[in-house]
């Protein structure tokens, strides 16, 4: 067996859905990533100007890479009736820390990369300068979709995306040429709050996840009015995606099973909890991101919204 095959193969013990290999080469979308940053788009996430040069030239991440090896990790769990209601919490929020589950496992990964020989494996979970998606894209792994996720045809999308750098001189996967999103624009016309501002474009302070996440602050009410009944991230643009609708299937990983739901929570559970209860109820969940006071907001803001229509 090739070591690119026993590489793979050792994935899919480890439960990840799909890997492929590519190279730590400049990026292709180097300019559009300049044109999204000056135009505002990145919001308050200040740390993407910083990482923007590593994010054109992976190489930069870790010198002595000479290759990358890209896996997918299915987090996908169909959604229950309750999960419709408000306050409504993404899919991938909603089971075990997938920075640890996914990046314990990478860890796995990495250590056999060892084994055969490599001096660096350095892992990334869904942190840290790379550009994740183009380099699965790279890897043969799906195209980048209207929504800005990936896609891969046989799964969706509903997936996280892990790395490892290596020096091991691995041979690359053809990357992924096609766009299967043809002339669909589902996810474009079923944001809410219009933050696909183009294919493929996301402005993020417009953005459901950003605004119950990443932003500090209140969120302005005529973009709150549209949250669908979301207090915690958003599923929207995956969702209506067709691929998604016709092909994902329930993780088998444990970890990602649903744990954490709201229903049935009162507006006002975060507006009597204190600092210490949150911590003791929600400090291993991803509420703890936004915190008591993000919370607080974003359970207005979701009960404000349930049941309002788009404004056209």
């Amino acid at each position: 067996m090739k070591l690119e095959e026993a590489i793979k193969a050792r994935a899919a013990e480890l439960g990840f859905l799909a890997c492929g290999i590519t190279h730590p080469g400049p990026s292709v979308h180097a300019d559009r990533l300049d044109d999204w940053l000056a135009k505002g788009y990145a919001g308050t996430m200040r740390y993407l100007h910083r990482q923007a040069a590593r994010r054109r030239e992976p190489q930069r991440i870790a010198p002595e890479a000479r290759a990358v090896v890209v896996v997918l990790d299915n987090y996908y769990a169909p959604d229950a009736e309750a999960d419709f209601a408000a306050p409504r919490i993404a899919k991938y929020a909603r089971g075990e820390d997938y920075h640890r589950v996914t990046g314990q496992r990478l860890g796995l990964l990495a250590g056999f990369l060892r084994a055969q020989g490599a001096q660096l494996s350095r892992t990334f979970a869904d942190a840290g300068p790379v550009p994740e998606r183009e380099l699965a894209q790279r890897a043969g792994l799906g195209w980048i979709g209207k929504n800005t996720m990936l896609v891969r045809p046989d799964t969706g999308s509903f997936f996280f995306i892990g790395s490892v750098f290596t020096d091991l001189a691995l041979q690359a996967d053809p990357p992924f040429e096609l766009d299967r999103c043809g002339s669909c624009t589902r996810c474009l016309d079923a944001c809410p709050t219009s933050a696909l501002v183009a294919p493929r474009v996301l402005d993020a302070e417009r953005c459901i996840s950003y605004l119950t996440i990443e932003q500090k602050g209140p969120i302005p009410a005529e973009l709150a009015d549209s949250f669908q009944g979301y207090a915690f991230g958003c599923d929207i643009c995956n969702d209506v995606c067709p691929w998604n609708q016709r092909f994902a299937v329930a993780t088998e990983l444990p970890e990602f099973q649903p744990r954490l739901r709201l229903q049935g929570a009162a507006a006002d559970l975060f507006e009597e909890m204190s600092d210490e209860e949150f911590a003791a109820r929600f400090g291993n969940t991803p509420l703890v991101r936004p915190g008591l006071a993000g919370m607080r907001r974003n359970f207005q803001a979701a009960f404000r919204s349930a049941g309002v229509a788009r404004s056209e």
